[in-house]
């Protein structure tokens, strides 16, 4: 049931309750949607497809935890298709990123718990293994999460917490496109 409100002097009164018609309750007139339906053209591309030049580099940065949300797998995902257009990519874990380099597991690790528990881990093998590199700051590992330099994905790089910002400038000389992810 509804009910009607309004303002006196600053406070608010209810009034008295007012019925439903059809100038308040729109009603839905389309067709519900169905699995296999385009909802949107997507085979519609507004942009040339870029491809790297040879020698062309790509860092991507995280400054994210997994799981508190999708930019770290979106800009995984951005990272491998980088690496896929041609750029030499790199992946900087730092901060609390470091959470996406870990192996994970329940009850055992490897273990998916739960649809999608693994995606961080997959996706990160799946780019190194197509020629990404990824390097995680120690720092971060050990004094803000507790684990050590085994507890990484095997083939990412731990490196010295002043790495972390000459990575950065390393590319920055080189020209490289860089895509820098934050959860704030």
């Amino acid at each position: 049931m509804a009910y009607r409100m309004h303002w006196k002097k600053g406070t608010q009164v209810l009034n008295r309750p007012v019925q439903p018609t059809e100038s308040t309750m729109p009603k839905v007139t389309k067709a519900p949607n169905h699995t296999g339906d385009f909802l949107v053209d997507y085979e519609e591309k507004v942009f040339e497809d870029v491809k790297a030049e040879p020698g062309e580099k790509a860092l991507v940065t995280f400054h994210t935890v997994a799981f508190e949300g999708s930019i770290g797998l979106v800009n995984l995902l951005q990272a491998t298709r980088l690496q896929r257009k041609g750029f030499e990519t790199s992946v900087l874990l730092y901060g609390p990123g470091v959470t996406l380099g870990v192996k994970r597991g329940f009850p055992k690790l490897g273990d998916e718990a739960f649809p999608g528990a693994q995606n961080f881990n997959n996706q990160i093998t799946k780019f190194m293994a197509e020629g990404g590199k990824v390097y995680a700051c120690r720092f971060a590992l050990q004094a803000l999460y507790g684990h050590g330099e085994g507890a990484l994905i095997d083939g990412i790089r731990p490196i010295n917490p002043l790495d972390v910002l000459d990575i950065v400038l390393l590319h920055r000389k080189a020209g490289a496109f860089i895509l820098d992810t934050w959860t704030l």
